[in-house]
């Protein structure tokens, strides 16, 4: 977990790093602190994170919250695979969101995929683990690490939510391409995901500016 001093002191780590994110890091402060997930939270998670891929978030909150009610609000393999992918789809998930979520449930369960073990694998291993479940991608991962996982050094280039929010700070026109906002990046290793952080915070206050 991140304390109160940690948080500040890596708020003022990325402005030393690029004083663009100065005037942001005044308004809306220090990142959050950081706690790593129970074990037994880490499945229901990884089917939060599966829903929300590729849709809008109000789109996947929607979708997440009947998921969430098929289950009975208990979220894990075991429900899953007895709900089984037709009524996962009946609440609005896609055919390739509902195999990816009953193959997440049969890894899990067959211990495949050891998730209580995930909190002492590097980044790299967790990434490999999850991302070899059916449809499931980077992106899903790197939401696991960081959010789940509370891993401190995840930038998730393929995102347009950071993406967009580099390109505001930065005062560009166009959206800047993963491939070169991964090397943007290199500058900030150790703390890139609270610089993700920073740019979903840049996107968020451009939207409510133009409300």
């Amino acid at each position: 977990m991140t304390n109160a001093r940690n948080r500040s002191e890596i708020a003022s780590f990325i402005v030393q790093c690029d004083p663009a994110f100065a005037p942001l890091v005044d308004m809306v402060g220090p990142p959050p602190a950081r706690r790593s997930a129970r074990v037994e939270q880490r499945f229901a998670n990884l089917v939060r994170s599966i829903t929300f891929q590729l849709l809008a978030t109000k789109a996947a909150a929607t979708i997440h919250a009947r998921v969430e009610a098929l289950c009975d609000h208990r979220v894990t393999p075991t429900t899953m695979l007895l709900i089984g992918p037709a009524r996962l789809r009946e609440v609005g998930l896609s055919n390739a969101k509902a195999a990816a979520m009953i193959d997440l449930a049969q890894r899990t369960r067959d211990g495949e995929l050891r998730l209580d073990r995930h909190g002492r694998l590097s980044d790299d291993q967790v990434m490999r683990e999850v991302v070899a479940v059916r449809g499931v991608g980077p992106w899903t991962a790197q939401m696991y690490l960081m959010h789940t996982l509370a891993r401190r050094d995840v930038w998730p280039v393929g995102d347009f939510g950071v993406r967009a929010g580099w390109s505001l700070l930065h005062g560009r026109h166009d959206t800047i391409d993963a491939r070169a906002l991964n090397a943007e990046g290199d500058l900030f290793i150790g703390e890139r995901s609270a610089l993700a952080w920073y740019c979903w915070r840049a996107v968020e206050l451009a939207r409510r500016r133009e409300q």
